[in-house]
């Protein structure tokens, strides 16, 4: 095996309880990413979309999981594009006291994080900006939704789930590899570097989503708030609020869908649906 260090059989092993440590839900997971630098990430398909991608550093995999082809293709394809890469192996005992999922394939990956970055004066280009979105499942989808319709920046104001968390990692499905993301925005930083116009949703907007063809034609950048108190008021208050249309009866959809068709929306306005 490439670059194996024997196998691991000790649930105090340092590594093994490193990784429980980047797993930790709330801040405590965030503390513990960020100081270490490191997310973990599991199962076949987001290993498959990282294969070949030196911030991949280390995987973890059980002796018996080696049969399976498609992780002993992971790994050496892995192997041979970035040949620094640690290969960690577990015994099979073990693997429940770091694996998240149930019945799935066991393999795991470390994934080794760049610096934050602070917003570049004039940020050009569209952008997606998460403002306080708590649920790390809607801030997974978006990530997905926005690499679907090429919005690679990402902005996310104080507040925001954790990009780097195992849940979002989970949603995004390999989005994050081609992401290039800002954190732990304020809004003058929002506000203050961002080139494009900022186009906020939000229930109460006078123009609807299909009146604003032309906008769109052009770069934007598009807020979406927080589950229960939508778009702040300070980041609402420089933005031109838009209105998705929707029956009356229902409070509000889910803001995860409600990016889906802004972005969507942003792409066929631009005639990219005829490629």
């Amino acid at each position: 095996m490439h670059n194996s260090k024997g196998v691991i059989s000790s649930k105090e092993n340092h590594l093994l309880k490193r990784i429980r440590q980047l797993q930790q839900a709330g801040s405590k997971g965030q503390r513990a990413r960020q100081e270490f630098q490191l997310a973990v990430m599991e199962g076949i398909h987001l290993l498959q979309v990282w294969q070949g991608d030196p911030r991949l550093q280390s995987i973890l995999t059980t002796p018996s999981a080696l049969a399976n082809t498609e992780i002993a293709a992971i790994i050496d394809a892995h192997c041979e594009q970035c040949p620094e890469v640690e290969i960690q192996l577990l015994d099979e005992s073990l693997w429940s006291s770091i694996s998240e999922l149930e019945h799935a394939p066991q393999i795991m990956g470390l994934v080794r994080l760049e610096s934050p970055k602070s917003t570049a004066k004039n940020l050009l280009g569209d952008t997606v900006i998460l403002d306080a979105i708590q649920d790390a499942g809607n801030v997974g989808t978006i990530l997905r939704t926005a690499l679907a319709c090429n919005f690679n920046q990402i902005v996310c104001t104080v507040g925001t789930a954790h990009i780097w968390s195992p849940k979002v990692l989970r949603a995004a499905m390999g989005a994050h590899r081609y992401l290039t993301f800002y954190e732990a925005q304020s809004i003058d930083d929002v506000t203050s570097n961002i080139e494009a116009p900022l186009l906020a949703t939000t229930m109460t907007a006078e123009r609807s989503l299909y009146s604003i063809e032309a906008r769109l034609q052009k770069p934007v950048a598009w807020v979406f708030g927080n589950e229960g108190q939508g778009v702040s008021p300070e980041l609402l208050g420089q933005a031109t609020p838009i209105r998705v249309p929707q029956n009356p009866q229902l409070e509000s959809l889910n803001v995860a869908s409600t990016a889906a068709i802004c972005l969507y929306e942003t792409l066929r306005a631009r005639g990219q649906f005829n490629s």
